[in-house]
């Protein structure tokens, strides 16, 4: 699955929205296990154009990561990352997002809390 599409629909899981009683100002959201997110792909050229910067506090501290190598190396980070975009900006954002977990592989320790898969459209 692209990496936009599993995050619009995962960041709606999370605030609640796909849910009846759905309330803006309130978490509404179910927990989400992301699994396998070493197999998301992006389109295009994106792989060797699209950058991930960060910023160490520092004077020339800009640090820039190609999405390439982000996604070879971590992709649960960059999973996480594009998720947590589309979620809304401050404390009840932050609340949502702790209800997030994304794993490279298949395996989590999330068996005894017995999950639902959930299928999400291509």
């Amino acid at each position: 699955m692209t990496l936009g599409r599993l995050a619009s629909q995962v960041a709606a899981i999370l605030r609640g929205k796909n849910k009846p009683t759905f309330t803006p100002h309130c978490d509404t959201g179910d927990y989400v296990i992301v699994i396998n997110a070493s197999k998301v792909v992006l389109t295009g050229k994106k792989l060797d154009q699209k950058c991930y910067y960060h910023h160490s506090g520092y004077a020339g501290g800009l640090k820039v990561t190609k999405y390439g190598k982000l996604m070879a190396e971590k992709p649960e980070f960059a999973v996480k990352h594009a998720i947590i975009g589309m979620m809304p900006k401050g404390p009840l954002g932050r609340q949502m997002a702790r209800k997030l977990h994304v794993y490279a592989g298949a395996e989590h320790e999330h068996e005894a809390q017995k999950p639902v898969a959930l299928e999400l459209k291509k």
